[in-house]
Order: structure tokens, then C-alpha cells, then sequence
């Protein structure tokens, strides 16, 4: 599939992220009208962590890797539940960011190139 494609498969899901964000407020899943932004991180990160397993299975050249995406997706998840728990206590949401990003750390240490 090329660039242009996913793209644009991006954005479609993109909007059906915010409608399905809004359609959860209206149903009062989500009890503040705040919490709409971190959960639309969150659902957009889930599409990322998909993404990367679309780019892993057909790899372009000179686009982005599918770990490259993987993390990019993982750190929407983190940074959206990051801010959901921020007002229960804001070291929560510090501890959140701080481990994941120690994960992806550790991870990209451990992973070995192609040759």
C-alpha cells in the first residue's frame, strides 16, 4: 500500500476516532467533556500500534519503520492515560510517561538492526 494511501486511511480513522470519542460522552462513558482529548490519544495510538503491524508486513523504503510507529503509538497511549490520571494525583501521570519511556528505551537498546 503506498504512503499516500495510509494516509489517507490515517485521517478516516482519525474522524471516526472523534466521533466515536464524541458518541462516548453523549452515551456519559465519559463523564467530563475534558476527558474527550486524552481519549482520543488513547484510540489513536490503538490505530498507530496497528499501523505499525500494516508497515511491518509490507516495509517501503525511505518511509517511516513499523518500530518507529510502534513507539509513536505506545507513547500516545501513555501520554492520553498519562493525562486521564492527572487529576487523581499528577506524580501518577509522571510515573506513567517515565516508565514507558524507559520501556522504548530499553526496547531500541536491545533491538538489533537488519543487516
Amino acid at each position: 500500500m503506498s504512503e499516500s494511501r495510509r494516509q489517507l486511511l490515517t485521517i478516516g480513522v482519525f474522524c471516526i476516532i472523534v466521533v466515536v470519542a464524541i458518541l462516548l460522552y453523549a452515551a456519559t462513558l465519559i463523564g467530563n467533556w475534558l476527558n474527550l482529548f486524552p481519549t482520543i490519544f488513547i484510540l489513536f495510538g490503538a490505530w498507530m500500534l496497528v499501523l505499525a503491524g500494516m508497515r511491518a508486513q509490507r516495509p517501503q523504503k525511505y518511509e517511516r519503520s513499523a518500530f518507529g510507529t510502534l513507539e509513536m503509538g505506545v507513547l500516545l497511549i501513555a501520554l492520553g492515560a498519562a493525562w486521564l490520571v492527572y487529576r487523581t494525583n499528577w506524580l501518577y501521570s509522571i510515573a506513567i510517561l517515565v516508565l514507558v519511556i524507559g520501556i522504548i528505551a530499553i526496547v531500541a537498546a536491545l533491538r538489533r538492526k537488519k543487516p
